[in-house]
């Protein structure tokens, strides 16, 4: 099984979107994956169509250990699971702090079931709490979704530094999969000279998939669907398979 932790601590840089969005196209090629809500917002699970308030075990749950990922996961699709969330996660930060190893309890609980995914995405909150530690800690690789805009450039370089520390303190095999740029629009001399500066940077891979701005992905979680099947023949949705064949090419 091979874990990805979405992350960028910028609001609105597509993590959940792509969270969403690569799950689906990777299990249309046949692989088995599990999406895993870390953000107490659970934007991915109501993007699923899962009824929040009727939710008994969570991910909360699961990091406190009263309940396990198998407890928990749901099929929202064929080959496609969902470990929900709801706004109880906000409170396991506060309930984790004097916890014993802390920053390992989802890396724990997802070890048991390694065997059952090809792939474990997970949908980070948009901070640098002991919730994004738990993913990283996890994670094999971090995929970083970038809007193409100064700001979020300067974030991505702040999340590479704390990628450095995850990886001096908690887990040395963790790697960056790669800048996604998300939300592009090709028509602005900015967002062109973003993306120019960000590949020709060499920092860190940038993948070759450009994620354009579209209402389509506003509109599928509305319905519970992700775009490649509210949409499928949409821009977005080529733009997620080709991503999913990036990866899983890799």
């Amino acid at each position: 099984m091979k874990t990805i932790a979405i992350a960028n601590q910028k609001g609105g840089s597509g993590k959940t979107t792509t969270t969403r969005s690569l799950g689906s196209a990777l299990a249309e090629r046949g692989r088995f994956v599990l999406m895993v809500d870390m953000d107490p917002q659970a934007s991915l699970s109501e993007g699923c169509g899962v009824p929040l308030y009727e939710l008994e075990k969570t991910t909360y749950h699961v990091l406190l250990g009263s309940a396990t990922l198998r407890d928990v996961v749901r099929n929202v699709e064929p080959h496609l699971d969902l470990a929900p969330a709801n706004i109880h996660l906000a409170a396991a930060e506060l309930q984790l702090v004097n916890a014993n190893r802390r920053e390992d309890k989802l890396r724990r609980a997802l070890q048991p079931i390694r065997d059952f995914y090809d792939y474990t995405l997970i949908d980070c909150p948009p901070s640098f709490g002991l919730l994004t530690v738990n993913a990283l800690s996890a994670a094999d690789s971090v995929l970083i979704p970038m809007t193409c805009d100064y700001y979020t450039m300067l974030g991505v370089r702040l999340l590479l530094d704390t990628v450095r520390d995850i990886q001096e303190e908690v887990n040395p095999d963790l790697r960056v999969e790669g800048i996604l740029p998300t939300r592009y629009d090709g028509r602005t001399l900015h967002a062109r000279e973003i993306l120019e500066r960000t590949r020709e940077s060499g920092a860190v891979k940038v993948f070759d998939t450009l994620v354009r701005e579209s209402v389509r992905f506003k509109e599928s979680p509305i319905r519970g669907e992700s775009i490649l099947k509210y949409a499928s023949s949409s821009e977005g949705a080529r733009a997620y398979r080709a991503l999913a064949e990036e990866i899983d090419d890799a």
